[in-house]
């Protein structure tokens, strides 16, 4: 009886070559489903399988996230790698028409002058070209955000999601200081990750604000000017370190850090850099999680092995707990206002997808065999209890500079 095709006959058919269907087969990725001897048979559901994969290499996904979206096998998944990949090959034209556009101008420059070489010039596209590098690693933030954002989206249960509560609590907040003024309210967004704030709140910002977005990824600031659309002519958006920020004293009446100070490596330079550039009586905001925060997925991971971590450690450096004393010296009065919300997840898909984007060793753990027994693991679980509560603590900061 034909039990299927063998890897030399699905080379010819496919195109994919002989050695990259040994690879896939040798990381799990695509095993055939019958043996004869040491010869390889592939049925009909491998093939369709390697067809999948197939696209997923074309759009320039890399191996981990091709596994990612065939275990998973979650649409939003797809379609946020989709979406991501389509940003950054829109990033890496506009980048490369710089480079071209650099390249001219240096020859250009170099006739005129008659000169051999512009040795300054030169060095700056060689810079355009390795930046170039780095921006598949920039959207994999942005692709790890994302799929955070997901869950939440997807799962809590305060009606009123995050974005929206934050954004409304800083317009209550700061309610005074714009009817007190009559110009334009200047406002930095530090760390602005892909701008899900402004996104979600376009329709709601008011207009006399003139936003600024900062974040020290270039590729995160592609991601958020993307994902604002034709929106995106009404922002400011500047390449910047939190604890070196090229802005002038007293320039912003409103600074925000959402969710962004416990990844900063030293908070005195930057508590004090925020300081700097906000002017007096001026309103810092800044939201944060305590050590309760999503603690039941961190037990779920350890009880299906111990030594299997999710939650990211950087949160010890400033959550709700410790904040209101780090914050101290340069804004005495910090007040905390916590946001009531949980989780009550009914998938399994999403709440992976999650837990492998931190920067923890669940990522590299869950793959192939392991990620199958976790997903059988975490089912049996929610069919257990209907559902899988998961506590939710979060809040804001809100100080005022003297």
């Amino acid at each position: 009886m034909h039990k299927g095709l063998t890897t030399g006959q699905i080379s010819r058919i496919t195109g994919v070559t002989v050695r990259a269907l040994r690879y896939y087969d040798r990381i799990g990725l695509l095993k055939p489903s019958h043996f004869e001897g040491d010869t390889r048979l592939y049925n009909e559901e491998d093939i369709a399988r390697l067809q999948k994969l197939s696209v997923l290499k074309f759009i320039g996904l890399s191996l981990e996230e091709m596994s990612t979206v065939m275990e998973i096998g979650s649409g939003s998944d797809l379609r946020s790698a989709l979406q991501l990949q389509k940003q950054l090959i829109r990033q890496k034209i506009h980048h490369m028409e710089s480079v071209v556009q650099a390249i001219d101008a240096s020859m250009d420059y170099m006739e005129q002058q008659e000169q051999a070489a512009d040795w300054e010039e030169l060095a700056r596209i060689i810079h355009m070209l390795r930046t170039e590098r780095d921006w598949g690693r920039q959207y994999q933030n942005a692709a790890r955000l994302q799929a955070r954002t997901r869950l939440y989206d997807e799962f809590s249960t305060n009606p009123q999601g995050w974005h929206s509560w934050f954004f409304e609590y800083m317009l209550e907040a700061t309610q005074e200081l714009r009817s007190s003024s009559t110009r334009p309210l200047r406002v930095l967004d530090i760390g602005c990750g892909d701008a899900a704030l402004w996104v979600r709140n376009r329709e709601r910002i008011p207009p006399r604000m003139e936003i600024s977005l900062a974040d020290a990824s270039p590729g995160m600031l592609e991601a958020a000017r993307s994902a604002l659309g034709a929106a995106a002519g009404k922002f400011q958006f500047r390449q910047a370190d939190v604890m070196a920020m090229p802005f002038a004293d007293n320039e912003f009446q409103i600074v925000i850090a959402n969710h962004m100070l416990y990844h900063v490596e030293q908070l005195t330079p930057a508590f004090a850099e925020i300081s700097r550039v906000l002017s007096p009586r001026g309103s810092f905001f800044a939201s944060t999680m305590s050590s309760r925060h999503l603690r039941e997925m961190e037990e779920l991971a350890r009880e299906f092995d111990p030594a299997l971590r999710v939650l990211d450690d950087t949160l010890e450096q400033f959550n709700l707990d410790n904040g209101a004393e780090l914050l101290q010296p340069w804004f005495p009065a910090a007040r905390v206002e916590r946001y009531p919300d949980s989780l009550v997840v009914t998938e399994t898909g999403p709440l992976i997808s999650y837990m492998t984007s931190t920067p923890m060793n669940a990522g590299k753990v869950l793959k192939g065999e392991t990620l199958e027994q976790f997903m059988a693991f975490v089912e049996r679980k929610m069919a257990d209890q209907g559902s899988l509560v998961i506590a939710k603590d979060m809040g804001v900061f809100t100080c005022r500079k003297l």
